[in-house]
Parts: C-alpha cells; sequence; structure tokens
C-alpha cells in the first residue's frame, strides 16, 4: 500500500481534470481525493496498491484531452485509513 500527494501543473482547471483524475481513481479502486489550488494547480493525494498507483500516475501525466499536464510533482506519504475517492474542491 502506497499514498502519495501529487501537485499537477499546466492547464488543468477548468477542463474536466478533477473529474478525469476521480473516474480514473474509482476505476482503479484507489482511495483519496482532488482538488484545485488557487495558483491554478490541482492537488491529489492518492492511495492504493503500488501497482494501480503506478497506473494512476501514468493516466494523470498524460492527462484527459482537454488538459495539458506540463509537470507533475510527486511525494511520498504515509498510508492512512480511508475509504472511496472524491472531489474536495
Amino acid at each position: 500500500m502506497v499514498r502519495y500527494r501529487l501537485l499537477v501543473a499546466g492547464m488543468v482547471q477548468g477542463v474536466g481534470f478533477r473529474y478525469y483524475v476521480n473516474y480514473t481513481a474509482r476505476l482503479l479502486q484507489l482511495t483519496g481525493w482532488v482538488r484545485n489550488l488557487e495558483d491554478g494547480e490541482v492537488e491529489i493525494e492518492v492511495q492504493g496498491p503500488a501497482g494501480e498507483v503506478d497506473q494512476f500516475l501514468a493516466a494523470v501525466r498524460q492527462g484527459n484531452r482537454y488538459a495539458q499536464v506540463d509537470e507533475v510533482r510527486v511525494k511520498r506519504l504515509e498510508p492512512v485509513l480511508e475509504h472511496g475517492f472524491e472531489v474536495v474542491g
């Protein structure tokens, strides 16, 4: 079980990116959350088995067809007890 905080920069607000992230995380049965930040970036915390989280990271780096992902900064965190994945802001 791994958990990461991601900060995603680029054209990632107002293009359905959070909902793409939410859909992808739920498809892979991961937990966590996603939200927009005031500086135009998107923050994500994601948790699950390493293989599925790696697939998720690849999908985030690719983005949906409307987003342009310029940079993804990744920080490893300690796993926490949680259920589900949600858009929180």
